[in-house]
């Protein structure tokens, strides 16, 4: 009897950790998919949950300042354009840093505001994310890592902000934005055709795990 029970509580065991890694991979956001639900608290204070904002197009922007292919697209003012453009249209614009503390890309809250300031952000929040957890669950691997999820919750697109894997502010001009193409499609009735892009950046400065 003990044995039965000792070899039943070994399966047991052997089917949890098993299972581990496929249910880690179920809640990873895939395209198609439901996004990922995430609460975080934005640099100003205020916390936002993904759920809060069921009903509208939801841009999710893997943020490090520091990063040369970031300051691309803000030093140009490419980014506070995009981001104007649709929030103006009802589109809610997160922008994400999963910088861990101490490492480049992270500031206090107090100092992440003023860093919005001096960027003349234009997103809706930064949303604090130093334990990487959310950045984790969606597979962001560099800066900026941009997503797009449709009012049903569901994600779009996801990669590279554009296929000008550059720093140089001069190639924007003539790229294709996958970004504002997946919302202009979407939000006209049509089919997004490009989904997947591969993303580039610097890799997002995870905590040591």
């Amino acid at each position: 009897m003990i044995l039965r029970r000792s070899i039943a509580t070994f399966l047991t065991l052997l089917l949890i950790v098993g299972l581990g890694p496929l249910a880690a991979q179920a809640q990873q956001a895939q395209v198609n998919q439901p996004a990922p639900d995430f609460t975080l608290q934005a640099a100003d204070g205020e916390t936002h949950s993904l759920s809060d904002f069921e009903g509208k197009y939801v841009v999710l922007e893997w943020l490090n300042y520091g990063c040369p292919f970031v300051q691309k697209h803000y030093q140009s003012g490419n980014m506070q354009k995009l981001q104007k453009e649709y929030t103006e249209k009802d589109v809610v614009w997160l922008s994400i840093v999963s910088s861990a503390e101490g490492k480049q890309g992270y500031y206090p809250p107090d100092e992440m505001v003023e860093q919005k300031k001096k960027h003349d952000g234009e997103m809706t929040a930064i949303l604090m994310d130093p334990s990487g957890e959310v950045g984790q669950t969606y597979g962001a691997r560099v800066t900026p890592h941009m997503y797009v999820i449709n009012p049903e919750g569901q994600l779009i697109y996801m990669g590279g902000i554009d296929d000008k894997p550059t720093t140089d502010v001069a190639d924007i001009e003539g790229a294709t934005n996958y970004v504002q193409l997946a919302l202009d499609a979407a939000m006209n009735g049509e089919e997004v055709e490009i989904q997947t892009a591969k993303p580039y950046g610097c890799t997002v400065k995870y905590a040591a795990r």
